[in-house]
């Protein structure tokens, strides 16, 4: 029992370690990108020993690879949870959809400066870490495709939706409206953002009975 709080308790302050160089890291790559941020840098940052990045992640660029793997995990995740919630709750498939625009929204404003590195990241074709972002991004717009595909099934969409193409719309709507939104809009409330995505929603996707 003792050996396996032990282990427990190491696997918790590593997973604590961990998320602190996320958020340093993210930090400081958002500031002034990924080539000028140095391991030091992000060790600084963190408030760790520069040895304790290296014994989490072989390179800078396995950290960053990490850290897209974490932050679009977190985002599967809340959409995910969002529609679960709505079906529960006996809710419509455009229901869930709306309850995912305002769960990525909620992300996004907590996360701005990942949210900003990853939309960057997807516009960027040589980088060692693009297969890992095609994986993670396709893991998160499979989470509307499903919901979109229950939907057709269902008679609540028309079967003419194409589904893999308005899903990843559907995902992109939300990325660049919430970083038009924080860049230069941030004096909405995210109340007033999603409401104004809701209605787009309703009126293309809902529309296409």
């Amino acid at each position: 029992m003792e050996s396996s709080s032990a282990a427990s308790g190491g696997s918790t302050r590593r997973e604590a370690t961990r998320q602190k160089l996320y958020e340093a890291a993210v930090t400081l790559i958002a500031e002034q990108g990924f080539s000028a941020t140095t391991v030091d840098e992000i060790a600084e940052r963190a408030g760790v020993a520069k040895g304790t990045v290296y014994y989490n992640f072989a390179s800078k660029s396995v950290l960053f690879e990490e850290l897209l793997r974490h932050g679009v995990g977190l985002l599967t995740a809340s959409l995910r949870e969002a529609a679960e919630r709505t079906a529960r709750d006996g809710g419509t498939k455009v229901d869930a959809l709306d309850a995912m625009i305002r769960a990525g929204l909620v992300f996004i404003d907590r996360y701005p400066a990942f949210t900003q590195l990853y939309v960057a990241e997807l516009w960027r074709t040589n980088r060692a870490w693009q297969s890992t972002l095609m994986v993670v991004r396709q893991q998160a717009v499979a989470v509307v495709e499903d919901v979109l595909r229950d939907g057709v099934a269902g008679g609540e969409f028309s079967d003419e939706i194409d589904i893999p193409l308005t899903a990843a719309a559907l995902v992109g709507m939300v990325l660049v409206a919430a970083l038009d939104w924080k860049s230069f809009q941030p004096e909405r409330s995210l109340d007033d953002v999603h409401a104004a995505l809701s209605r787009l929603l309703q009126g293309r996707v809902s529309g296409c009975r």
